[in-house]
């Protein structure tokens, strides 16, 4: 089948798949009503918006996309037992998971706790020794020295541990799929509750705390009482919401934009340490949460003490917040070279077992239970396929699995539990966690290749290269790239656009480093625009870019704006190449 400009196999082997003929007429009749540009009417017609619902989405009020928190089961008592609580002084004690949106849910709440003249006690499992979410014998103590104990993202399906917690109230404030019955909990928060009748389920756990700590302002607000200042906390919104990789659509783009534009302002002492000893100097990202903040909050998590990244998100004092920055940067060096063994072995593993199933898997005695999910998550994207990797222990496995938009992997996984293939698993559409026993591994990846099939897993290739429009060397202009931007945040299940350059030539080119190069592209015209290629020279794109008889290109790429050395100027980010 014919690519898009007739690429059918690219420099990369892709296929170029392009917006089609009505796609085309959908962006024409977009550009006649809204006198966008073409290439910001491609964007929008990619993400589903009519014409008459372009203004408001490339201006997203908070305000106007916050859903009541009432719509939430359980959200009122929930919040009722937490101001009764502060009111009473009560001891309050908060059970969060060791990842980035544990981490930001037990900040926020201890943040607004703080700004209410309230302390909590911090306590977050460790990864190897206890596991994940809630156990008896932390529930247990805790509920013997507190009044409170509030579980953010987790237990919903921690029925034993909650009913250990003797003599305290117990809240669940989680996002993590349901079973058929809830814990013994005098409340759970949670979208994805089998009986909850929101269209909530896309949200992190963190926004599930921002909308009960929403409520608890209204209700202090209907008492005469000002509450904390909710808006100032969207960045650790934003944060869990890229870092959990949940879908940046309708409450959650605007989520993400506002706590971008929050973080920004530098006022967190714990990111602002966290940013400057990662060296980013420029306006935060998405990929700066996803790539650069996320993975050294979650290393304390993954293979050091795992309260450390909570501890600095929730931290006023900047000295504090140096120190903790300083450690979970040494603690994400650590989890770079155990990621890299790993992933190298589990790679090769997959691979010799066949990459184009539903479900591409590996196995290791011995790996690192803190870095699966990592590699998991490379698995899944050089795949395409949804990903399980397990470490292997004695007699059992303890697995991360990452999925791909479409495919609930989640449900599958519970399922699986349920049907006794594995001894727990749970988790969301996109991520999941598992634990299995040695003799049942083979049997039960078999059972999750099989569910996911039925979900359509394994019919989309790794090859096709989706392309929004195309687009001309000349009409790349910073204007245009900022609008562009204004149709953002880009992450999960909104990728950033990507644009195809046809028929240019490489006017210049030079090599950066070992494998990247920056090129000087030319539309024969005049017209010019900088290009950068990452890891070109580790494919066949460095060769095809440097190729003095290569003649006449077609490139794609997503257009962003270099700001280095304090000159604002456009780029092309090449992804791939092919002859014209």
């Amino acid at each position: 089948m014919n690519g898009y400009l007739g690429v059918s196999t690219s420099a990369l082997g892709r296929r170029w798949v392009g917006p089609g003929d009505e796609g085309d007429r959908r962006i024409q009749a977009m550009v006649q009503t809204t006198r966008l540009p073409p290439a910001v009417c491609a964007v929008l017609v990619q993400r589903g918006v009519p014409p008459e619902g372009a203004e408001g989405y490339l201006t997203p009020a908070l305000r106007d996309l916050l859903p009541d928190p009432m719509v939430l089961r359980d959200m009122a008592p929930a919040a009722t037992r937490l101001l009764a609580a502060v009111e009473h002084n009560q001891r309050i004690a908060i059970f969060a998971d060791y990842d980035v949106d544990g981490g930001a849910s037990a900040a926020l709440l201890l943040i607004w706790l703080r700004q209410m003249g309230r302390e909590a006690t911090l306590y977050i499992p460790d990864r190897i020794d206890e596991g994940y979410g809630p156990n008896d014998a932390a529930m247990a103590a805790l509920a013997r020295d507190h009044d409170l104990i509030v579980c953010v993202d987790c237990g919903t399906l921690s029925h034993g541990p909650i009913a250990a917690a003797v003599g305290a109230d117990v809240v669940v404030i989680d996002h993590h799929l349901g079973g058929e019955t809830l814990p013994p909990a005098l409340a759970v928060v949670n979208p994805n509750r089998q009986d909850e009748a929101s269209d909530l389920g896309h949200l992190c756990a963190a926004a599930v705390v921002f909308l009960l700590l929403v409520d608890c302002n209204r209700r202090l607000r209907a008492q005469g009482v000002k509450g904390p200042d909710l808006m100032a906390m969207l960045d650790l919104v934003a944060l869990a919401t890229v870092a959990d990789v949940a879908p940046l659509t309708g409450v959650n783009r605007a989520f993400v934009r506002q706590g971008l534009v929050v973080m920004a302002r530098r006022a967190r002492p714990g990111l602002v340490a966290l940013s400057d000893i990662a060296r980013l100097d420029t306006a935060p990202t998405p990929y700066h949460l996803g790539f650069v903040l996320g993975p050294r909050v979650n290393a304390g998590g993954r293979v050091g003490a795992a309260d450390t990244g909570a501890r600095l998100l929730a931290t006023d004092d900047a000295a504090e917040a140096q120190r903790l920055a300083e450690r979970l940067d040494t603690l994400n060096t650590a989890r770079r070279e155990i990621e890299a063994a790993v992933r190298e072995a589990a790679l090769a593993q997959a691979e010799a077992r066949g990459t184009d199933a539903p479900l591409v898997w590996a196995a290791g005695e011995g790996w690192h239970p803190g870095v699966i999910g990592i590699v998991a998550a490379r698995l899944k994207e050089a795949t395409n396929r949804p990903a399980v990797v397990i470490a292997l222990d004695g007699d059992e496995g303890k697995g991360s699995a990452r999925s791909v938009p479409g495919v609930d992997l989640g449900a599958s996984i519970q399922r699986l539990a349920a049907e006794g293939l594995l001894i727990k698993g749970g988790g969301h559409k996109m991520a999941a966690g598992l634990t299995v026993a040695r003799d049942k591994l083979e049997p039960a990846m078999a059972r999750l290749a099989e569910l996911l099939a039925r979900q359509g897993s394994g019919t989309d290739g790794p090859r096709d290269m989706r392309i929004d429009a195309l687009l001309m060397p000349g009409a790349v202009t910073l204007e245009l790239i900022e609008q562009i931007d204004a149709a953002g945040p880009y992450g999960a299940s909104a990728p950033a656009p990507r644009f195809a350059l046809p028929s240019v030539q490489i006017l210049s080119s030079r090599r950066m480093g070992e494998t990247h190069l920056r090129v000087s592209i030319g539309d024969g015209m005049g017209a010019r625009l900088d290009g950068i290629a990452f890891g070109a020279f580790e494919t066949a794109l460095g060769p095809l870019l440097t190729d003095p008889g290569a003649g006449a290109l077609h490139l794609c790429g997503r257009i962003e704006i270099n700001s280095f050395g304090g000159r604002r100027k456009a780029q092309l980010r090449i992804d791939d190449a092919a002859r014209a």
